[in-house]
């Protein structure tokens, strides 16, 4: 047994936590390390509710430690900067999505995919360290993975966009679903899938049946893909964004006629997180959210496995964490 959450750090710290595999969230004491050098603090504003949460707490991907307290579209107002700290300074608004640290000298990390380091570290419930996500009054991350925040960005309707938002935008630039006059398709028009449909309007692609060039897959529940990869174009591509419990059956016949493609992805890097997140703010692209006091966060779970949202919950942390 480790030590307390409340007592291995030196910073005392507030959240919700889930402690068992019901998944339901309740107030925990705990504590986050003292600003390092390099550390970036921040008071938390919002924080959005996404669907790994969800399973996270459930333990539903079997890897939850608990006591795990979720929660990786945070955003917030600086607090405190450590002394090599040249990216933001206190006051400024800031966000951290779903890492908070990489190896830095790996391929992946020199070529800005610090998603794709096999050392990353999850903001919440990491396979290899304890870490505690942003249903929690306060933030501590290095400055690396500190998102500067546009002034004219709403922090509630963008906090979503830093996995919702970078889990769309990433796979649209890196298979080539960008350029304009493309024909794109959602599936799935929830938390991912709406904003996708904001951003590849912003991008000035279309959508349309039959003709696809590409396909992102937003769901989360078992579904199959043959139909989806029916729609495909030759060459086009199916990229997958959604995690599903079940495995895909993927038979190869209409993937060989056609040339088509069946590929994923997961979230982005911290640049392309940077450049997504302006071109959010220049493009006044933001999620459609349900603003909840931090005490309906079991309800809105509940709400969430029967996708009954419009589009994605945020916690009103500042506001409702007593």
């Amino acid at each position: 047994m480790g030590s307390l959450p409340e007592t291995e750090h030196p910073v005392k710290a507030l959240g919700y936590a889930a402690r068992d595999i019901s998944g339901v969230l309740s107030p925990i004491n705990f504590s986050r390390r003292e600003t390092g050098d390099e550390d970036v603090r921040f008071k938390v504003s919002y924080c959005g509710v996404c669907h790994s949460d969800l399973h996270s707490v459930k333990n539903e991907w079997s890897n939850a430690k608990y006591p795990v307290i979720p929660g990786h579209e945070i955003v917030g107002v600086v607090t405190e900067v450590g002394s090599k700290v040249k990216k933001v300074k206190v006051g400024d608004k800031v966000g951290v999505g779903c890492m908070v640290g990489s190896c830095h000298s790996c391929d992946q990390c020199a070529s800005d995919q610090e998603q794709y380091c096999l050392k990353m570290v999850q903001t919440y419930n990491d396979a290899t360290m304890t870490t505690y996500g942003g249903y929690s009054d306060h933030m501590v991350a290095n400055e690396h993975f500190i998102i500067s925040w546009p002034e004219n960005l709403p922090l509630d309707g963008g906090a979503p966009l830093l996995c919702a938002g970078i889990t769309v935008y990433s796979p649209m630039r890196y298979y080539g679903l960008d350029k304009p006059g493309m024909h794109v398709g959602v599936v799935g028009l929830g938390g991912l899938g709406h904003v996708a449909v904001k951003f590849l309007k912003a991008l000035g692609v279309k959508g349309a049946v039959g003709t696809m060039d590409g396909i992102i897959d937003t769901v989360s529940a078992d579904h199959p893909l043959v139909p989806l990869i029916g729609l495909l174009r030759p060459n086009g591509k199916l990229v997958l964004v959604g995690a599903p419990t079940k495995p895909h059956e993927i038979p190869a016949f209409p993937l060989l006629f056609g040339r088509k493609l069946v590929g994923g992805s997961l979230i982005g890097g911290i640049k392309e997180t940077q450049e997504m997140i302006d071109f959010a703010a220049k493009h006044n692209i933001t999620a459609a959210i349900e603003l909840i006091p931090i005490d309906y966060i079991n309800t809105a779970m509940e709400r969430l496995a029967k996708a009954d949202v419009r589009y994605r919950f945020v916690i009103d942390v500042a506001n409702t964490l007593k």
